[in-house]
C-alpha cells in the first residue's frame, strides 16, 4: 500500500454506510472502523477515498449479512483537491470489498468509476477497474 499522493478530505465519519461496488455478495456496507488512522483523542475516525476499513455488511446475500470484512473506499460524495488544484466529487460514496491486507478484491468486477487514488494505492483493485477517474 502506498502514500496517497493528493490530500484527500475524509468525507464519510465512522457509521456512514456506503454501496458495496462490486459483484462479492454485499450491497450495503457499515463503516465501523478506519485501519491505519491516527486521530485526536475524543475524535471520531473518518475514512476517504483509498482508506482500508472495517465494515459490516447489513445488506446484501443471506450468508454475507451480519459479516465483517475489509473493504477500500474508492468513490466518496465529499469533493477533495488533487495537486493539480483539480477538485474531485462523485456522486455516492462507495467502496469495495477485498479478502486480504494485500487488496485482492473479492468480486470478479467493478461497477462505476474508481478514483485514480485508490487504484495507486491498491493495485489489485486498478487491475480490474473498467473506470478509472
Amino acid at each position: 500500500m502506498k502514500a496517497a499522493k493528493a490530500r484527500i478530505t475524509r468525507g464519510l465519519p465512522v457509521e456512514t454506510r456506503v454501496e458495496a461496488c462490486d459483484n462479492s455478495g454485499a450491497k450495503i456496507l457499515k463503516i465501523f472502523s478506519v485501519k491505519k488512522l491516527k486521530t485526536v483523542k475524543g475524535r471520531p475516525q473518518a475514512a476517504g477515498i483509498g482508506d482500508l476499513v472495517m465494515a459490516s455488511v447489513v445488506k446484501g446475500k443471506p450468508d454475507m449479512r451480519k459479516q465483517v470484512v475489509m473493504a477500500v473506499i474508492v468513490r466518496q460524495k465529499k469533493s477533495y483537491r488533487r495537486p493539480d488544484g483539480m477538485r474531485i466529487k462523485f456522486e455516492d460514496n462507495a467502496a469495495v470489498v477485498i479478502k486480504d491486507d494485500m487488496g485482492n478484491p473479492k468480486g470478479t468486477l467493478l461497477k462505476g468509476p474508481i478514483a485514480k487514488e485508490a487504484c495507486d494505492r491498491w493495485p489489485g483493485i486498478a487491475k480490474i477497474a473498467s473506470v478509472i477517474v
